[in-house]
C-alpha cells in the first residue's frame, strides 16, 4: 500500500511540476501577441493619416461636417 501511495503522490506531483514550467514558458506569448496587434495597428493608422494628408479628402469632409452644423445652430 505504501508503495502505490508513494507512487500516486509521485506523479500528482511531476504532472504537476510539469503543468506549471509548461504554463510559465508561455507567460510571455500574450505580451508578444499584443505588441504585433498594436504594431500592426499603428501602421495602418501611419497609412491612413499618409493617405489623407496627400488627399486632402479629411479636410474637406470635415470642413463639410461643420459647416453643416454651424448652418443648423443659426
Amino acid at each position: 500500500m505504501s508503495f502505490i501511495l508513494h507512487a500516486v503522490v509521485w506523479l500528482q506531483t511531476s504532472v504537476f511540476v510539469l503543468s506549471h514550467r509548461m504554463r510559465r514558458n508561455d507567460r510571455g506569448q500574450a505580451t508578444a501577441e499584443y505588441a504585433l496587434v498594436l504594431l500592426g495597428a499603428a501602421a495602418v493608422a501611419v497609412l491612413v493619416v499618409g493617405w489623407a494628408a496627400k488627399t486632402g479628402r479629411v479636410g474637406a469632409l470635415l470642413d463639410s461636417v461643420f459647416d453643416s452644423v454651424t448652418g443648423k445652430i443659426k
